[in-house]
């Protein structure tokens, strides 16, 4: 006779907090239940690198069931969760289908903050998932195919202007990339456009890129931009966003070429929990990591908000979803299960780190800091090291080696996603 489960633990996301949770979270007598919009884990700080064509989808990317599958107690639900309940423990799904909790672990993730202007997305795509990487990737592509047939030197200008709104982790990542990829990698490729006629710009309304870094590794990041032929512009907030332009004030840069990676906000479905959240929609959390007054429901991640020892806000890094993500099997395995007797969550800052390009990076570890060659090499073992699966290491470290050496970018299809047409010659 079958024993009908203890305990239903639903984890609602399959970032690094929740895959990490199902994966180690070891109650044979409990069943548990993953759900998350698409069928798949994404290793989103290598997502810039699908974008600027350097990888596959399939290189930063697993199924989720794959991931899971060995647990014989881990379902995994495909579907994007509308709602949250706590007082009667149960969550609603967008097929208006609802599933009862006893413990609940919210690591939705975040998404990009448009301050208010959502409108500017349609002319400003963000990068969170892979269909972004593809869309932004396939726009880059088709600039440089219309302007190739572009013979007016007037018309080409925003063809071949780039510009990245953000100068965070990501946004340098990206502009860098592009810079590559248009200034060096494509010359041999596209035979009519010329390297002074392609203008990449990183935009960044505070006095530094990298806010959060020390000011040194954010100089030099800069000076490595600069070097690669990025435009940094600092102190320029971005006043509006159209069809092919930005303003900054007075201001304006014609391009067809935006990405927007400036700033995230929290799921919309943690408005659900009535707790108290930040500016940017976390919840703060309890030292353990649960809503204040249900202990039962946790969450980690990029929704959470907690401080650390110096008053500090944590990060938005995959480390933290992951330390997080053990902290609850620990607590969730062992004794300490009980509210009036549970540990507080201590984060342990390994350090941080950028790629401004080939060979290039900062690195910030324990208050050591690194730039150029080396800072790469760490960089790059480091995000080698996070992929899950031995064969998507493989083939991203066969992918940069063969990068490194022939400057060759691997993935450069376009299929035609936004139903353009090349334009005749002009």
């Amino acid at each position: 006779m079958e024993l009908t489960p203890k305990e239903h633990i639903v984890i609602v996301g399959g970032g690094f907090g929740g895959i990490t949770v199902a994966k180690g979270l070891n109650k044979p007598d409990a069943r548990i239940t993953l759900i998350d919009r698409t069928n798949h884990h994404l290793f989103q700080p290598l997502l810039y690198q699908v974008a600027t064509a350097a990888l596959s989808p399939g290189d930063i990317s697993a199924p989720i069931r794959e991931i899971v599958g060995k647990r014989s107690n881990v379902g995994v639900l495909l579907g994007e969760v509308t709602g949250v309940d706590p007082q009667r423990k149960l969550i609603k799904l967008r097929d208006e289908k609802e599933i009862t909790f006893d413990t609940l672990i919210l690591a939705p993730g975040a998404q990009y903050n448009y301050f208010g202007n959502n409108i500017w997305e349609n002319h400003a795509p963000s990068l969170k998932t892979i269909s972004d990487a593809l869309n932004i990737r396939e726009r880059i592509l088709m600039s440089l195919e219309e302007a190739e047939q572009t013979d007016n030197r007037e018309l080409r200008k925003p063809l071949l202007t780039f510009v990245v709104v953000g100068g965070g982790p990501t946004g340098v990542e990206m502009a860098g990339a592009i810079a590559e990829i248009a200034k060096r990698n494509m010359m041999r490729d596209y035979k009519t456009v010329k390297e002074d006629e392609i203008r990449v710009f990183l935009v960044e309304a505070a006095s530094q890129i990298l806010n959060g870094y020390p000011a040194s590794l954010a100089s030099k990041a800069q000076q490595m931009l600069e070097g690669l032929g990025v435009e940094v512009l600092l102190d320029s907030p971005v006043s509006d966003i159209e069809e092919n332009i930005v303003h900054l004030g007075d201001d304006t840069i014609n391009t067809s070429n935006i990405v927007w990676a400036a700033g995230v906000a929290a799921s919309p479905i943690l408005n659900h929990l009535e707790a108290e959240q930040d500016v940017t929609g976390r919840v703060k959390v309890k030292q353990d990591l649960s809503v204040p007054g249900f202990p039962d429901i946790f969450v980690i991640g990029d929704a959470a908000y907690l401080e650390d020892s110096k008053g500090e806000p944590l990060p938005a890094l995959a480390p933290v979803a992951m330390q997080q993500g053990k902290f609850l099997i620990k607590l969730l395995s062992g004794q300490n299960a009980n509210p009036e007797n549970r540990p507080a969550f201590q984060y342990v800052d390994k350090g941080t780190m950028a790629t401004i390009g080939r060979a290039k990076a900062v690195a910030d570890i324990r208050g050591f800091r690194f730039a150029g060659f080396f800072a790469w090499v760490l960089w790059s073992f480091v995000h080698i090291l996070f992929l899950i699966g031995f064969r998507n290491r493989f083939r991203v470290f066969i992918e940069w080696i063969i990068f490194y050496f022939s400057f060759k970018r691997g993935v450069r299809l376009i299929t035609d996603r936004f139903g353009k047409r090349i334009p005749a010659s002009s």
